[in-house]
């Protein structure tokens, strides 16, 4: 089953110069398939002028790259190796749209959208030394704050010291009928029942892994998108970080020399640190 591409946020970025205002937070948001945390996810951090970190395409980039590279999906030590070797970027796109995903200097932000790369994700997510290795390239990249990660052990394993913890989540049929409309607007031929019935299958699968499950943090805020638009949720989300003193980005004169918003400029860097 193709995973939905990504969707733009529903609220556009500032288009001057800016500066994320109060602290910087780090907002862990974690929900089971197709629950709309990715879309969300990319809202809270434009908004509030924090990076985005997408630690689902980090996992598909690496499942495409050891396809192309010929490294055995059965091979946990040589996925953890690779993982640790290559070198990762999220850089800005070139106009409205999330950040493209870069692996040693290739895009990869199309080719890792298929329904083969999604398959192979899910195969090398479950071995414990693939997601150690990612797991500290996301730590790495998320110790200054200023950062919204979203995936399915955000608010438990990866920042389970995260200042706002959201777990986003809705009935399986209301996601089975958001991914089956997706998939229908990009021109695939799938049942509606074929896909809840992937629904289920990722559900038993991300909750019953042995390493990183899907589980609701103790702390973390639950939020059901069920027949709620997206706007409505980025809303509810914004108000909880208002809470903890963040602040949409202030606009800075041109020229001042202040730093730039960071979803918007520059690169992400991903490389993984040393072994």
């Amino acid at each position: 089953m193709p995973e939905s591409p990504p969707k733009s946020p529903p609220a556009a970025s500032a288009a001057a110069a800016s500066v994320p205002a109060g602290p910087r937070l780090r907002i862990a948001i974690d929900g089971p398939a197709a629950s709309g945390k990715g879309t969300v996810a990319r809202a809270v951090a434009d908004v509030l002028g924090y990076r985005y970190l997408d630690t689902g395409a980090m996992y598909r980039a690496l499942a495409l790259v050891a396809r192309q590279r010929g490294v055995p999906l059965t091979d946990e030590a040589a996925l953890a190796d690779l993982a640790r070797s290559v070198r990762m970027e999220f850089r800005a796109a070139d106009g409205p749209g999330p950040a493209r995903i870069f692996v040693d200097g290739h895009d990869l932000s199309e080719a890792i959208r298929t329904q083969q790369v999604g398959e192979d994700a899910s195969a090398i997510a479950v071995y414990p030394a693939v997601r150690r290795a990612l797991v500290a390239l996301q730590q790495a990249l998320a110790a200054e704050g200023g950062v919204v990660v979203d995936g399915r052990d955000i608010g438990t394993v990866v920042l389970p010291d995260a200042e706002l913890k959201i777990y986003l989540d809705a009935t399986p049929e209301e996601r089975a009928r958001r991914r089956w409309a997706e998939l229908q607007s990009r021109g695939v031929d799938v049942g509606l029942d074929e896909v809840l019935a992937e629904i289920h299958r990722r559900d038993r699968q991300d909750s019953g892994r042995a390493t990183g499950p899907l589980r609701k943090a103790d702390d973390a805020i639950t939020i059901d998108t069920t027949g709620r638009p997206p706007d409505d949720v980025l809303a509810e989300i914004l108000a909880r970080a208002a809470e903890r003193g963040a602040r949409p980005p202030t606009p800075i004169a041109p020229g001042s020399g202040a730093d730039a918003g960071r979803p918007t400029t520059g690169a992400l860097d991903a490389s993984p640190p040393d072994a």
